[in-house]
């Protein structure tokens, strides 16, 4: 439960990003892998196991299994999330921290899977994760800002390309089942003949200006 006084509701904007400055991926990022036990109409129940920093290299393409046991040994974090639907960019959420040597072995057992590396970056007035994700999503790149209420009017950077927070396509139990490398070329095309979306009714966004604009 949070104290913001939404209880459990969670706030965030996520964007489809690329050629994000290799400046803002330099401090080494968290591994997280995601197995999800239902995924239905956006809601989910998820099983996450996380390694806090990975300071060595990773193969973007190595699946998501064998990233996990490559790095078992290193997860420090693990929890259960019971997750409804995105509605206006508010989403419910609630987590509950698990034994990490429980947590990494229900991954191993059950579910379809995410891995993706975090690199957590401060970005205007606001704290950013950049989501590199790893095998069959593999090259999707999403920058996700969160907040403790309504995320309004929020200095985007240049490298987000266009909007997807209300894309049901890039939630995470979407991916785990309909991988994005799957369909990267088909959204490719879909992008570039409908053009960039950011949502309305967000306050005054405006793209970001200076250092990471580009």
């Amino acid at each position: 439960m949070s104290d913001t006084g939404y209880g459990d509701f969670e706030f965030e904007r996520r964007f489809l990003a690329r050629d994000v400055p290799a400046r803002l991926l330099e401090t080494a990022p968290a591994l997280i892998v995601q197995s999800y036990y239902l995924a239905d109409g956006g809601y989910a129940l998820r099983v996450r196991a996380q390694a806090s920093s990975v300071d060595v290299p990773v193969d973007l393409r190595t699946d998501e299994v064998t990233l996990l046991e490559r790095f078992a040994d290193a997860v420090d974090f693990c929890a259960v999330t019971v997750k409804g639907p995105m509605a206006g960019g508010t989403r419910y959420e609630a987590e509950r921290e698990i034994d990490a040597q429980v947590g990494v072995e229900m991954v191993r057992r059950g579910g379809a899977r995410v891995a993706k590396l975090r690199h957590s970056v401060w970005l205007g007035d606001d704290g950013w994760v950049v989501d590199v994700f790893a095998g069959a999503n593999a090259p999707l790149v999403v920058a996700e800002v969160e907040r403790g209420g309504p995320v309004t009017d929020l200095a985007i950077p240049g490298f987000c390309v266009t909007e997807v927070t209300e894309d049901a396509r890039f939630a995470n139990d979407a991916l785990a089942h309909a991988p994005f490398g799957a369909w990267a070329d088909a959204y490719a095309a879909e992008l570039a003949a409908a053009g960039p979306r950011f949502l309305p009714g967000f306050g005054h966004d405006h793209r970001m200006s200076g250092a990471y604009d580009r």
